[in-house]
């Protein structure tokens, strides 16, 4: 029988809660459910009012794995939806955006991972977000990512603009910043100007191009998913990889002391110890005070 359950008066069905999804550890997609759940009060801040990608895996990361972009078929009319621009002939999309406890675990049941737009559904031409996703090429790992990073957060305080780091869930290191007055093509001009100028102050370190021939060793500064259609892991999202690993905000002390790809790998279990410990280390993105203009 597929439970129903009640989640802040809206009913929701849950289904399989027993399947393994992450065969490495035993992770279940019951302790998917209650991971979302538990973990709503940091996440759903960094969800509310923006379109979400659903990443999807229903048979774990080892299945197939597809992005739901459109609103899925069977969706509650009580989940909220929004009309998002998109550059394709099919006109504007219309897709799920999460704004409270059960449509997170209406989602969490889909088995996904969440990413979001840099901008507000209420002001699609208006970026709210910078963003650069620096992807370790191998040998390179999230040790190299760091030590960009802290070029990158350097050079952006020369802005005035604070960045704030987590780790992607996989292999590299995401940044983003707080910004305001500014549209999705201003942003990603920026994001690619001082892309660029990393790689010319680090030539050894910093690719900013996605040719695949030059990646080797190196950390490509991905400065591309500021783009109006681009959309990027949600804080908090678990990852569809081999084990539950999650895409976790970290203080730049670890990132200056990351000296193994081990340091900043955590898992969902992991998440409430550091939530004790720290609270939500993205907070200051929500708080419209900080955000900045761009040069």
């Amino acid at each position: 029988m597929t439970p129903i359950t009640e989640v802040e008066g809206r009913r929701v069905t849950l289904s399989n809660l027993e399947k393994v999804l992450y065969p490495e550890t035993g992770f279940t997609k019951g302790e998917l459910v209650h991971y979302y759940a538990t973990t709503a009060g940091v996440m759903l801040p960094h969800l509310r009012d923006r379109a979400v990608s659903l990443l999807r895996y229903p048979d774990g990361p080892g299945g197939q794995v597809f992005f739901t972009k459109n609103v899925p078929p069977g969706t509650p009319d009580w989940v909220t939806t929004a009309e998002v621009p998109r550059s394709s002939p099919d006109g504007p999309a219309r897709m799920v955006v999460v704004n409270d406890l059960a449509s997170l675990v209406w989602a969490a049941n889909l088995v996904a991972e969440f990413h979001t737009h840099q901008w507000p559904v209420q002001a699609p031409d208006e970026a709210d977000r910078l963003v650069f996703d620096l992807d370790p090429g191998a040998p390179a790992t999230v040790v190299e990512a760091c030590e960009a990073a802290l070029w990158l957060r350097e050079r952006l305080a020369a802005d005035g603009i604070e960045a704030y780091a987590k780790t992607a869930g996989s292999k590299g290191l995401h940044l983003l910043a707080a910004v305001r007055g500014a549209s999705s093509r201003d942003t990603s001009a920026y994001a690619k100007a001082l892309a660029v100028e990393a790689e010319r102050a680090l030539p050894g370190l910093v690719v900013h191009r996605m040719t695949r021939s030059l990646r080797p060793g190196k950390v490509f500064v991905d400065w591309s998913q500021n783009a109006a259609g681009k959309t990027t892991a949600a804080p908090y999202t678990l990852r569809a990889r081999a084990a539950p690993m999650v895409s976790t905000p970290v203080t730049w002390e670890e990132v200056e002391g990351c000296r193994s790809p081990a340091a900043l790998e955590f898992l969902a279990d992991d998440i409430g110890p550091r939530l004790r410990e720290h609270g939500d280390l993205m907070a200051g993105l929500l708080d419209g005070e900080r955000a900045s203009r761009l040069p």
